[in-house]
């Protein structure tokens, strides 16, 4: 199995380093590394840009996690419909049992949420991995990630802070996962992403608690930036 490990590392980090935030951005004449709070995220370009371009992103880099995790998972389905398969797909490698597709979608789903924090495209800068694990849950435990979004659409609405809503939102995944009686695996992913959340919202975190820390309010789009691009 260290051979499609290895392969699902490699296709989730490329898949999730693709920085759509910055390419949406850049399609606006606006360099999202320098605007706003200079992050390529989904929140950070609605907030500069508008819904329209927000959106785009948000779906985009959810995009990004469900392809990195849901390949293994539909190559997995094939081979075990097709046996003749196995012989052309992977050079013949085990990823044929549940057990391991399920090994590599973790693996891949990681290696998106490191490609999209920390993108050799963009000098290793990136965004906070909120909609690529999104992306990445609702292949794996869509009823985990659906009772995680109504708890972040609540914070949210509530508070109007995106870090808090992202950061419990990101907390309740391993909870939901345990109640829901999801196997170890998952389990375990649950807990190293919402550790990998909360740790990417640290600067967040202490603005929370030293009350400096701005709701999301929508400015208006940027027409353009005369900064270069990275």
């Amino acid at each position: 199995m260290v051979v499609p490990l290895l392969i699902a590392f490699v296709i989730g980090y490329l898949l999730g380093a693709l920085p759509f935030g910055y390419l949406v951005a850049k399609a606006k004449g606006v360099n999202i590394f320098e605007c706003g709070s200079k992050n390529p995220g989904a929140t950070n370009v609605r907030r500069v840009l508008g819904k329209g371009p927000g959106n785009l992103v948000f779906f985009l880099d959810a995009i990004k996690g469900a392809v990195a995790t849901g390949w293994p998972l539909l190559l997995a389905h094939q081979l075990a419909a097709h046996p003749e398969m196995k012989s052309i797909a992977l050079g013949g490698l085990e990823i044929v049992t549940r057990e391991s597709a399920v090994l590599a979608a973790v693996v891949g789903l990681v290696a998106a949420l490191l490609g999209h924090s920390f993108s050799c495209f963009t000098y290793f800068r990136g965004g906070k991995g909120v909609a690529t694990t999104v992306g990445g849950f609702l292949v794996l435990m869509p009823v985990v990630i659906l009772i995680s979004s109504v708890l972040w659409w609540t914070i949210f609405m509530i508070s109007r802070y995106v870090s808090l809503a992202s950061i419990l939102a990101a907390l309740v995944l391993p909870i939901s996962a345990y109640f829901l009686g999801e196997s170890p695996t998952l389990l375990w992913l649950a807990v190293v992403i919402a550790l990998f959340v909360t740790i990417r919202h640290r600067s967040n975190l202490l603005r929370l608690l030293n009350g400096t820390e701005n709701k999301f309010v929508k400015k208006p789009p940027m027409a353009q930036s005369t900064s270069k691009q990275p």
